[in-house]
């Protein structure tokens, strides 16, 4: 084990003012794990359907003060997890925060990681269900912008976490606190959704975001504890996985139960949680007669959480190398029906090999 230990933590970003919003949505749309078409398409589709959106993500961003607040939240996290790494045996070690589709981006975070020099890498994304849509669009970038520059220490990735002990324990606290306040509430798993057919294409983010939930429910140890998992946040005309988190919505309605919505799949707090669940989604479920809509908050900075992210970290850091799920283990968490798997992958040209 070297002495200096540098960990990447990854999100998706979000515009840090009113004139970020197009560019920020550009560089969401052109990304070709969004968008899957070749470039000389799928750059003017972005450039037009970023102009068109822009003006309705504007006004949902003028809700909560212009701008995400994922960035700031994130540094919180790395702060916290370095704080937990430099107490647990390293001589130094050091978050970094790299955003996929705003600043700071990967290109730059490497040059960063590159001058600090450090004798081994972590890249830990901060999306505990792995899809090729998130994780690994992001582990993609940072690949080729660490290649371009010739950023070869040793190198382990955490390809997901979604059935790490402490996080699940963090996740059913917050969740027990909510449910107390609610007599024979209905408890909503709400994740952001995904095209059926990346999930057709062998994708394991829906299956992980089921395993998850269903940790969470064990480990509330609830007897007859109403509770179900929908998807927010469909866009376009394509059929998404489902159900739907409205559908859900005005299925409690329907029923007369009072919910109580969790977000299983977002770890801080952006627009589709402060926007979408706290607002939009409110105000749907007060239409549809649902007698009480709490929102649980997103883990953030909770302890539990911060303890996981640390841990797993450690864990791929004694590890030295590849690709795994959780503290490191080489075990392919999911089956061979999701090809979508990272640990599927192919050896890398970085100084890293994936395992499975």
């Amino acid at each position: 084990m070297g002495n200096r230990l540098a960990v990447i933590l990854f999100n998706l970003g979000g515009p840090d003012a009113p004139g970020a919003v197009q560019p920020f949505l550009f560089n969401l749309f052109s990304d070709p794990a969004i968008l899957n078409l070749p470039r000389i398409l799928r750059w003017p589709l972005a450039k037009f359907i970023s102009a068109r959106r822009a003006p309705i993500a504007a006004t949902i961003y003028a809700k909560i003060g212009g701008r995400s607040p994922i960035v700031p939240e994130t540094k919180r996290q790395a702060a916290a997890v370095e704080a937990r790494l430099n107490e647990r045996g390293w001589d130094e070690a050091r978050c970094f925060v790299t955003m996929r589709y705003w600043t700071p981006r990967a290109a730059e975070m490497v040059q960063e990681v590159m001058a600090y020099g450090p004798d081994q890498i972590v890249l830990l994304p901060l999306y505990p269900q792995f899809s090729a849509t998130t994780s690994g669009s992001s582990l993609k970038e940072w690949r080729a912008a660490a290649e371009k520059i010739g950023l070869t220490a040793p190198t382990a990735t955490v390809c997901c976490h979604p059935l790490e002990r402490s996080f699940i324990v963090a996740h059913a606290e917050l969740i027990r606190e909510r449910l107390a306040s609610v007599p024979n509430p209905r408890l909503l798993f709400s994740a952001h959704g995904l095209p059926q057919r990346v999930v057709d294409g062998g994708d394991p983010y829906q299956w992980q975001v089921e395993q998850t939930a269903q940790k969470v429910v064990d480990e509330l140890g609830i007897s007859d504890l109403d509770w179900s998992i929908c998807y927010q946040s469909r866009v376009g005309p394509l059929k998404w996985i489902g159900p739907s988190t409205e559908d859900e919505i005005k299925r409690a309605g329907g029923d007369g139960k009072a919910l109580v919505l969790t977000p299983i799949a977002f770890v801080s707090e952006h627009s589709e949680t402060l926007v979408e669940l706290d607002i939009e989604y409110k105000e749907l479920a007060e239409s549809c007669g649902v007698p009480s809509y709490i929102r649980v908050a997103a883990l953030g900075t909770a302890p539990g959480y911060m303890d996981a992210l640390a841990e797993v970290a450690l864990a791929a850091a004694a590890r030295g190398h590849g690709t795994a799920p959780g503290k490191g283990t080489s075990a392919r968490l999911c089956s061979a029906n999701w090809t979508g798997c990272p640990n599927a992958a192919p050896k890398s040209t970085t100084g890293e090999h994936h395992v499975g």
